[in-house]
């Protein structure tokens, strides 16, 4: 038989066999069953990292590689452009002032070269009767990312220039390197 009272606290303290009361029972909560509201357990998948940075990572992603610092390139190579000339008529009929722009978008700077102007002989009636090179220094050094304007004074033997003539100079070509 059982007993329906619960023992004294001397002979539950001298009994050997009783280990725990048996009674209603204290504010010891009972162990839980599993629920269905999921807002309690935390979920390794969807947990967000925390303040310090240290968080989870999905399942099957490796953790993101440390960053590597940087190297610094070398700089780009001078890269230089330039514009149609402009001219502009002198006194003599033989001669004319160019201006020719340039431009290196490179990252190092553009420290010699030279230019070659074709320099057209036009008749009164339009007539191209030819062409004469004339070669000229490049205005140096163009720094990187600079822009430049420089003119020369062009000129051609008088002698090939007759009266009712004039002169075009019309192509541009430059040698350069760094």
């Amino acid at each position: 038989m059982v007993p329906l009272d619960e023992p004294t606290a001397t002979t539950a303290a001298n009994s050997p066999s009783s280990t725990a009361p048996s009674g209603p029972p204290s504010d010891a909560t009972p162990p839980s069953t599993p629920s269905t509201d999921d807002s309690t357990t935390p979920d390794p998948a969807h947990t967000s990292p925390s303040s310090t940075g240290e968080g989870t990572t999905a399942p099957g992603q490796p953790p993101s590689p440390t960053p590597t610092p940087s190297r610094t390139r070398p700089p780009a190579p001078a890269d230089l452009s330039w514009g149609d000339p402009s001219q502009k008529d002198t006194d003599e009929r033989w001669c004319e002032k160019v201006t020719v722009g340039f431009h290196n978008s490179g990252g190092t700077a553009v420290r010699s070269g030279t230019v070659t102007f074709g320099t057209h002989i036009i008749g009164a009636l339009g007539i191209d009767w030819g062409t004469v090179e004339s070669t000229v220094d490049l205005p140096v050094p163009i720094g990187p990312k600079a822009r430049t304007d420089h003119t020369w004074t062009v000129c051609v033997d008088a002698w090939r220039v007759p009266l009712g003539m004039h002169i075009e100079t019309r192509d541009v070509s430059v040698q350069w390197s760094e």
